[in-house]
């Protein structure tokens, strides 16, 4: 996957329609891509910045299908998302694992309530659960989870659920998309749309942030993938449209392994606001959260507020015999829901359906809000079958239930450090076969090598240091001070692969040190 290979797609196609494009590289974008690209339609999308630069890349790392909403009462949600769970489970093996989740019970009624809610949750799982669920001893629990507030412990509940990789499962839908013949291109925003003597969307306008050329290009069917930018477009299409989302922040802190000790993720099933917390074992840190805070604006790089950071310490001492403080925290990062505005109704964020909604504007624009990442398979089929219609394209079954994703291979062996690359993890060590120096580790307390970076020039697009040290490898969000230290190693390695002089070097650096310092407290 070539960038250079992309944008000679992207030429050669001229002023011909395609049959799909695409205008967002997150979840929802990359699905549809992948759902598009796989029924054989001639397929383009096109990220302003990086693929999973917003929300796809800050999420909870969790494939679930999300206890709380069945508190909420969503079954159809919740049946959709445990059914999309185990498919991407089968289809992603190197990227989605089973986490075994315990829920502490400190109130007498906690056991047999949880038990209950839990076994109703595998039930509707069916043949695709990931495990049983079971109450447990208070020993047990202790046993599981060594660092647990003992007292007033009467016991835990122990459910199964997916954890994963959100950067890595994107970057691995948009070389599964390129694979089928589909077109996928970063840093190229869309600045306007075309439409015909009858108001019908026709094509956009975009421009290649690196060469500043701009393109026009057409298509059957546009489909606006954009997450919490989706008004933007939208008032592109019509300057006087209402607003159609209603971002709403999630905060998540990283700690260091020693602050979970087990295998065993923890689940807070209500906080002293009514939230769910998460403590979950990622990549050798804690990642814990999050919160659900109404903005009123997007932002590509949002940043927690301190009652968030505040929220989150505070509820976490509450469970752990160490409480972790501000110094504690590697990485601090935000991102935005792209929950719909049309279903607030006065309603807290936290209560606001997570399922996904598609429209079609008069123009014919296809526009998707709503969705998280566990149903993002089902999210693409459903705007595919939307935009065949719109677009008038031969009809076509969808393919991407039993479709493997980019990389899919088994056995997984999580104790190595690039099981996450699954079947390209053999590209990378012929790299460090040609070259030995591509072994060595960036930085001692991550385990990304050199031959990663390179990788990720070569054939995963990355353009920046951020690109590589954000979503290629996690280093920023696991260790925002290391990340820092790296940036000079990465940016030398990619201009070496990418051709770029030591001017550019520097001014990468710079500019990844400045947004990593929004990632640190101390």
């Amino acid at each position: 996957m070539q960038r250079s290979a992309m944008i000679d797609a992207l030429r050669q196609q001229g002023a011909t329609p395609w049959d799909v494009l695409i205008i967002g590289g997150g979840a929802t974008g990359l699905g549809a891509a992948v759902e598009a690209a796989s029924r054989g339609y001639k397929t383009l999308l096109l990220e302003q910045h990086d693929f999973a630069k917003g929300t796809s890349s800050r999420s909870t790392k969790l494939i679930h299908g999300g206890v709380r909403y069945l508190q909420q009462g969503d079954i159809g949600l919740v049946l959709e998302a445990l059914h999309e769970r185990g498919l991407l489970r089968q289809n992603a093996p190197h990227l989605v694992r089973n986490q075994q989740f315990i829920i502490p019970n400190y109130e007498w009624w906690n056991g047999p309530f949880y038990t209950i809610g839990m076994k109703v949750y595998d039930m509707m799982a069916g043949s695709l659960g990931l495990g049983p669920s079971e109450h447990i001893s208070k020993e047990e629990t202790m046993h599981a989870i060594a660092n647990l507030k003992e007292e007033g412990l009467r016991g835990g509940v122990i459910y199964y659920d997916g954890q994963f990789d959100d950067s890595r499962l994107a970057i691995n839908l948009a070389q599964t998309a390129v694979n089928h013949e589909g077109v996928v291109i970063n840093y190229m925003p869309v600045t306007a749309l075309v439409k015909d003597e009858k108001e019908s969307v026709t094509g956009v306008i975009a421009t290649d942030i690196e060469t500043q050329e701009q393109y026009t290009i057409y298509a059957k069917a546009i489909v606006n993938c954009t997450g919490v930018f989706a008004d933007t477009i939208l008032k592109m299409d019509d300057p006087e449209a209402g607003r159609s989302i209603m971002p709403s922040q999630g905060v998540h802190i990283v700690l260091n392994r020693e602050f979970l000790q087990g295998d065993a993720a923890i689940m807070i099933p209500k906080t002293s606001d009514g939230r769910v917390l998460f403590a979950v074992p990622w990549h050798d840190k804690v990642v814990v959260g999050t919160t659900d805070t109404l903005v009123q604006t997007e932002s590509l790089e949002p940043r927690a507020l301190e009652e968030e950071i505040d929220f989150i310490l505070s509820t976490a001492s509450l469970y752990l015999t160490r409480k972790p403080t501000r110094h504690d925290v590697k990485s601090i990062f935000a991102g935005l829901r792209p929950l719909t505005a049309s279903t607030n109704n006065g309603k807290q964020t936290k209560d606001i359906s997570r399922s996904h909604k598609i429209f079609v504007s008069l123009s014919g624009l296809i526009t998707v809000v709503g969705g998280k990442w566990t149903t993002y398979r089902k999210m693409g089929e459903d705007t595919i079958d939307r935009a065949v219609m719109v677009g008038n394209l031969p009809e076509r079954s969808s393919v991407t239930k039993q479709l493997p994703i980019h990389g899919a291979a088994e056995p997984v062996r999580l104790d190595d450090p690039l099981y996450f690359y699954g079947g390209d993890k053999k590209y990378i060590e012929a790299l460090i076969a040609e070259r030995s120096v591509l072994a060595e580790k960036i930085h001692p307390d991550l385990s990304i090598v050199q031959a990663e970076v390179v990788w990720a020039a070569q054939s995963e697009m990355a353009r920046t240091v951020e690109d590589v040290l954000a979503r290629r490898t996690r280093a920023l969000f696991l260790d925002a001070a290391a990340s820092i230290e790296m940036a000079p190693v990465v940016a030398r390695l990619l201009a070496e692969t990418l051709g770029h002089d030591e001017a550019w070097q520097h001014a990468q650096i710079q500019a990844f040190t400045q947004l990593a310092d929004g990632y640190r407290l101390a």
